[in-house]
């Protein structure tokens, strides 16, 4: 069977992998313990699953409005006001099928082949992939631990080229969880601010910061530089939302306009009632949040500090979102190492270690390569404090056998 170049080009998610891969062992009865799922453990909140069942009995469930209903696009537009003091119209935003949809979305409505987008690694797994769908050239700029995995300005100004299309920024960063300041943004804007280059704010882990993290958008920057921006945000992460699938856009109307038109002839609307429950998670109680990321900075804390006690990992505060990304290079240069990359032989490094994780240890973590890193490893820890403490206790025991 012949199939385009386009998808030869592209692996499956990783991270969608891993989660798979472990929910798979536990059917079998393994006992494994899952640090790959890049979604929040806990339920969505009560109000937002009601708002769902009032739409089901009231009979909401037909096609919408391709781009959402616009009680949802007047809750979104809330939002961006509440939150972050941005004005928009309606025709300046849109809902998606996702988050992950938004970006899809965006990329093949602005690249034409051979524009590039330029990323900063450690890098979201599927920003490349999306950008190689719609036949664009992903442009990887490499950031540094010692400067909390964030792009420097004059990395992105080498980068750019007479090719550039779009910048990504996702802050907070999924999997540093790194969480730019305003003066940061703000320097990355002034290296495009006289270009014709679209800023991408992904924003999906706004919500979820720790120790006083402010937030700041590019569209914040000034009028000129939100002209140029599109917002991309969602309800999965900040309400327990995944599985609904609703993710939102914010930007230029003629953008929004070219979205909507890709999306009329793909998926056509969002879930309807999934839409009316967004309506009441966007525009209902917050504490519900604050709540989830008081639970998530305390597993923060627990997971940094045992993994800073494995050997040959090290693993800085992250600022937001509910990943760590410990580096484990030390690991590599351990006297058992050979015999785990003759084992598995992948030419990754962080892939074998992932591999001797999950059969010595029965952990299942990420490896860091998918994120553009093979000296680091994901470990989300969106799960139990037992689970974490009991997890980094199995890393420990396996990697004491390498030394």
């Amino acid at each position: 069977m012949k199939f385009s170049d386009r998808i030869l080009q592209v692996k499956p998610s990783p991270t969608l992998e891993v989660t798979a891969l472990a929910n798979a062992l536990k059917a079998q009865g393994v006992d494994v313990i899952g640090f790959g799922s890049g979604e929040p453990d806990f339920d969505t909140p009560a109000f937002i699953k009601e708002a769902a069942i009032r739409a089901i009995e009231s009979g909401k469930t037909k096609y919408t409005p391709v781009g959402g209903i616009p009680e949802l696009k007047k809750a979104v537009i809330q939002k961006f006001k509440r939150d972050n003091s941005l004005d928009y119209r309606l025709n300046e935003v849109t809902i998606n099928c996702g988050g992950k949809h938004s970006f899809y979305n965006l990329m093949q409505v602005i690249l034409d082949k051979g524009d590039e987008v330029i990323i900063p690694a450690p890098y979201w797994v599927s920003y490349p992939p999306m950008v190689l769908l719609a036949d664009g050239i992903p442009v990887i700029v490499e950031t540094a631990e010692e400067n909390g995995f964030k792009m420097l300005p004059g990395k992105l100004r080498e980068a750019v080229t007479d090719k550039t299309r779009a910048v990504v920024v996702n802050s907070p960063s999924n999997p540093t969880g790194a969480v730019y300041t305003r003066s940061e943004i703000e320097e990355i804007a002034r290296v495009v601010e006289d270009r014709d280059i679209i800023l991408i704010s992904d924003d999906i882990y706004e919500a979820i910061r720790y120790g006083g993290a402010d937030f700041f958008n590019l569209a914040n920057v000034s009028e000129e530089i939100k002209k140029k921006s599109v917002v991309l945000n969602g309800v999965s992460k900040t309400y327990a939302m995944t599985g609904w699938r609703i993710g939102y856009m914010a930007g230029d109307s003629s953008i929004i306009e070219q979205v909507e038109t890709l999306q009329s002839q793909s998926t056509s609307n969002p879930a309807s009632i999934s839409q009316w429950a967004a309506v009441a998670a966007i525009s209902g109680d917050q504490g519900v949040v604050a709540e989830m990321v008081r639970a998530f900075e305390r597993r923060k804390d627990i997971i940094v500090g045992c993994l800073n006690e494995v050997p040959g990992f090290s693993c800085i505060d992250p600022d937001g979102a509910f990943y760590v990304f410990p580096g484990v290079e030390r690991v590599y240069a351990m006297k058992g190492w050979p015999r785990i990359e003759e084992k598995y032989r992948s030419e990754f490094k962080s892939s074998n270690l992932s591999s001797y994780l999950l059969e010595q240890a029965k952990v299942a973590v990420v490896p860091g390569i998918a994120f553009g890193s093979d000296n680091h490893l994901r470990l989300s820890f969106a799960t139990s404090d037992e689970n974490i403490l009991s997890g980094i206790k199995r890393i420990n025991a396996a990697v004491q056998k390498l030394m």
